[in-house]
């Protein structure tokens, strides 16, 4: 991944912002880093709060940095012609609500200047890919929020950009309409598009990313390819052993859990138990230990370690 070209470069970006009666200082972004490489989906990863979405506008250049810099194809962010090639579909999306998607889809490919035969052509596809074919001549005021944002993903893709940012785009959608994301975002990645995709449904992120960067409080906590990043640290053990039941299970040292599978279990133990023993132990039982698994951490439990680390609640906004 290292020897792609770089298209985003983010360097030390502070925001701040004041706010309330007494015009308080808040530091939204406390000097932040990273870049995305051509060709990668990169995640943008917190909870509410973390400086994902102020990040985000820096980029598409909806608002200004106090410090730091943040490049597009080498062009500052802040100028007009880093936007050429990037399709954006904004946290919670407004639309002209007396439109039709269809018409939606023309006034925003009208926008980027596109002829009217590419915009229809590319319009009916995308309304197919998105899910909407069943809703074209129904006015965007009577579309639910799952189908605006289906709205939105189709609008981001308009201009078939090579940079797609997406910020939240599975807020307000089904199990079905995540899904449906996941399938786009794996369709633009074959196409070899660069996605930047922020959420805070970490199990999301883990399906459809390559790297990430853990935001919280205005600051990265930990930033990587997403395969190191969840490998670093083993919690449990998983034995699958057979010729025992669950019953003589129960009794070996240390079990977290037992899950039968046909005619074999998948027993859980910390990972500070001795294989030796506990395979002693099986031995003596008149079980038969097939393999040894570590297992490691998901995106969320790392998440967790890492803000606890910095004593901070996972919950916690500014």
């Amino acid at each position: 991944m290292s020897s792609r070209k770089t298209i985003i470069k983010v360097d030390n970006l502070e925001k701040q912002f004041r706010t309330g009666f007494r015009r308080r200082i808040v530091h939204a972004l406390k000097g932040i880093s990273f870049d995305v490489k051509e060709g990668e989906v990169f995640g943008i990863v917190g909870p509410n709060g973390a400086g994902k979405t102020t990040t985000i506008k820096i980029i598409t250049g909806l608002t200004r940095s106090t410090s730091g810099s943040a490049l597009i194809y080498g062009v500052n962010s802040r100028h007009v012609d880093s936007r050429k090639n990037l399709g954006y579909l904004p946290e919670g999306p407004y639309f002209y609500e007396h439109l039709n998607i269809e018409e939606l889809l023309t006034y925003y490919g009208m926008l980027h200047g596109l002829n009217r035969a590419t915009i229809r052509a590319r319009a009916q596809h995308l309304i197919e890919k998105v899910g909407l074919a069943h809703a074209t001549n129904k006015p965007l005021r009577n579309f639910s929020k799952g189908m605006r944002q289906r709205a939105g993903l189709a609008q981001a893709l308009i201009n078939d950009p090579s940079l797609v940012i997406l910020d939240e785009p599975q807020s307000g959608l089904d199990p079905m309409g995540r899904r449906d994301v996941r399938n786009l975002i794996f369709d633009l990645k074959e196409q070899g598009k660069t996605v930047i995709f922020s959420s805070h449904i970490l199990p999301d992120v883990e399906a459809v990313c390559d790297r990430v960067a853990l935001f919280h409080k205005g600051k990265i906590l930990q930033q990587g390819e997403l395969h190191e990043i969840m490998n670093q640290r083993t919690t449990k053990i998983e034995l699958l052993v057979s010729n025992i039941d669950e019953k003589q299970a129960k009794t070996l040292s240390n079990v977290l859990s037992i899950e039968r599978k046909s005619s074999s279990l998948y027993l859980k133990f910390p990972k500070t138990i001795t294989l030796h023993d506990i395979a002693l132990e099986i031995h003596d039982k008149g079980g038969t230990l097939h393999s040894v698994t570590p297992i490691r951490e998901n995106l969320e439990e790392v998440f967790i370690r890492q803000t606890d680390q910095h004593g901070q609640s996972l919950n916690e906004e500014e």
